[in-house]
């Protein structure tokens, strides 16, 4: 159930959820859609009557339709609820809304932070210590657990919630138990879910779980932060879980050479494909991994008694090995079943047991006695085992003939060969293949060198050539469309990447990473880039400060300067005077108004001479001049013979122009 946890991640909430706004059992409001798994999605949510904000995970359409299911869930969910422990998501309540299309839902705490999963993706490969600190909460909460009988069965990064604050939490008891059961029911004839890269081998082929299989769960994680990598990897879940029955989980110093010994035996120790093998629940498992923390944090490099102690070792009386299954059983069980949701994957509960060969009569033992019957009787048995002989031989070969082996032939080629062989050619849906190009055979039913009845028909199945999707054009689209966009093309939304955008709204996506048309495989991942909306920009305080700097400035800052000039007594010329707005944020193209100093204003000394003093006392001060008079005879007459600055001559406005008077 990839991204179906419930800590809440940042980014804007969907739109167009028909549950969202939707108030459950008249007490549950259905806010944003925070994650979105393949039996569930997982909403941020109001109780209004203790008015606390709660995560609501809410089944999916079809899981929830069977009233022994409801039933079941309804248990399960109340089972998951009285385990009490610091480390594990609180369950407070569930429901069935009956209003409209019966909604099954859980109501449990939200933890704010990310998943255990987005840490691999940024930390590992980690040191070891600071992996078995992450699994320490982790198998306490699976302790507490299994002492209370509760078995958890989908042990994952995703169901491992890390808050804000620190704290490590598991997710999703019980969930899983409740979908296994009810899918045991159905026409499957026996269905397990789970997560594949995390499933025990008992599991794939048993299709039964104990405390042990969360302990080899717990194990995979374990080796995942250690490496930064699944231990089994294929490009099917069938091909992943092959290896879970037949492969060990290697080595984590395979790929992390420095890792003393005695970690990569406690790696093996809790993912043995023996369950006998493994420790017996995850207390023990917490045991163990308490005493390589402290080998760690002493500085062991290597301790031989230790790695003894924990590595596995084959016991007397041991189940027997998941190596007797052959691929062609592990076919059979590994088939998917059409009726099981999106990121699960469903095993047939066990396999059969073989057909046990028909008794064949003892003939009763008959006292010999002569007669002329018995060469008689041996003539008639002798005939009688060349007809029984030859008709064996006619319905049990010669009849039939081989298949030829058309892997990799063209469509005509093949119907040729198969023609010339007297067979029939029938055609399945065609088939996406990694080996074999497209328009070639990439499979027949039988196989190649099956037998097969003359003028039989043999089954051919054309390659499409890989498969391939190229990442959807999502702009514009809100993050949740664009999300189920991705997940419908088979590939995985990663992570969310906020930027600003001029011209994309804010919680929009802008574009991914890979860039639209980028041809991808399917369970490659994608990241979103979400708009933050319009970049704010500051505006800054340019009042008394050089002009020309704060228009290069706000240019630079992607603002519009407008200058409006104006004279000052006060601010230097080419200084700012005054500015709007004084301060804050705009966006980007918005106008800053900018007041620039011109300098004091310039006034023409105006001729005086010959007038009268009042008369040139009069035209000055009109103009905004002071004036003041000098005279150099002790009787002047009283007129104007120059003045200073004299006439035509630029004064500022306001200052003082003298007259000598004679």
């Amino acid at each position: 159930m990839p991204n179906d946890a419930h800590a809440r991640p940042d980014g804007g909430a969907p739109s167009g959820d028909p549950f969202v706004g939707r108030v459950l059992e008249e007490r549950y409001r259905v806010g944003a859609r925070i994650a979105r798994g393949g039996m569930a999605s997982v909403y941020e949510g109001t109780d209004l009557r203790l008015d606390r904000t709660v995560a609501i995970k809410i089944m999916h359409a079809g899981l929830g339709d069977d009233e022994a299911f409801a039933a079941r869930f309804v248990r399960e969910a109340r089972a998951a609820a009285r385990l009490s422990h610091p480390n594990v998501v609180a369950v407070y309540d569930q429901g069935h809304d009956d209003a409209g299309d019966g909604v099954l839902f859980i109501v449990m705490e939200l933890v704010t932070g990310h998943t255990l999963r987005d840490t691999i993706t940024k930390e590992s490969p980690m040191a070891a210590l600071r992996a078995l600190a992450l699994m320490e909460p982790v198998l306490s909460a699976l302790g507490s657990a299994h002492r209370a009988g509760l078995i958890h069965r989908d042990i994952k990064p995703e169901n491992v919630l890390i808050g804000d604050a620190g704290g490590v939490k598991v997710a999703d008891f019980g969930l899983a138990k409740a979908i296994s059961a009810e899918t045991q029911h159905t026409s499957t004839k026996g269905v397990l879910i789970g997560t594949v890269s995390y499933l025990a081998p008992e599991l794939v082929v048993e299709g039964k779980a104990d405390a042990r299989a969360d302990v080899y769960a717990a194990g995979v994680v374990l080796f995942e932060l250690l490496t930064g990598t699944k231990p089994h990897a294929g490009e099917t879940p069938i091909q992943v879980a092959y290896k879970h029955v037949h492969n060990d989980v290697p080595p984590p110093s395979s790929l992390v050479p420095d890792l003393p010994a005695y970690v990569d035996a406690l790696v093996a120790r809790a993912t043995a494909r023996e369950p006998s093998l493994r420790p017996a629940d995850a207390s023990v498992l917490l045991h163990q991994v308490h005493r390589v923390s402290h080998a760690l944090a002493n500085g062991v490099r290597d301790d031989p008694e230790l790695t003894q102690d924990l590595a596995p070792m084959m016991v007397a009386g041991a189940g027997t090995s998941p190596d007797i299954w052959d691929d062609a059983e592990l076919a059979q069980i590994l088939e998917p079943s059409p009726s099981v949701h999106e990121h699960t994957t469903s095993y047939p509960q066990a396999l059969p047991p073989p057909p046990r060969p028909p008794e064949q009569p003892t003939p009763a033992a008959e006292r010999p006695r002569r007669s002329r019957r018995g060469p008689v009787l041996l003539v008639l048995a002798l005939v009688l085992a060349v007809l029984i002989g030859g008709g064996a031989y006619w319905l049990g070969w010669a009849r039939y003939t081989s298949t030829p082996g058309l892997i990799g032939l063209s469509q005509s080629e093949a119907e040729a060969k198969l023609d010339a062989a007297g067979l029939k050619v029938d055609y399945s849906d065609p088939a996406y293949s990694e080996d074999v190009p497209e328009g070639q055979v990439v499979e027949t039913d039988p196989s190649p060198g099956s037998r097969v009845l003359d003028n039989g028909t043999v089954t051919v199945t054309i390659s499409l050539g890989p498969e391939r999707y190229d990442v959807p054009r999502l702009r514009g689209s809100t993050e949740d469309e664009g999300q189920d966009a991705l997940l419908d093309l088979k590939l995985e939304y990663d992570e969310t990447v906020l930027r600003f955008s001029e011209d994309v709204a804010e919680g929009l996506v802008i574009g991914t990473n890979p860039k639209a048309g980028t041809t991808l495989k399917p369970g490659d991942s994608v990241d979103l880039i979400i708009s933050r909306g319009r970049k704010p920009l500051r505006v800054g305080d340019w009042v008394g400060k050089d002009a020309d700097r704060a228009i290069s400035v706000l240019e630079a800052r992607g603002l519009e300067p407008k200058v409006v000039e104006k004279h000052s007594d006060t601010v230097a010329e080419g200084d700012v005077i005054s500015q709007d707005p004084t301060s804050g944020t705009l966006f980007q193209g918005d106008e800053v108004e900018l007041t620039v100093s011109l300098g004091p204003e310039l006034i023409e000394v105006p001729p005086v001479r010959g007038s009268s003093v009042d008369e040139a006392t009069d035209a000055l001060e009109d103009l905004g001049f002071d004036v003041e008079t000098r005279s150099f005879f002790p009787d002047p007459l009283g007129l104007v013979v120059s003045s200073d600055p004299g006439a035509g001559e630029l004064a500022p406005k306001g200052s003082t122009i003298t007259l000598n008077i004679a």
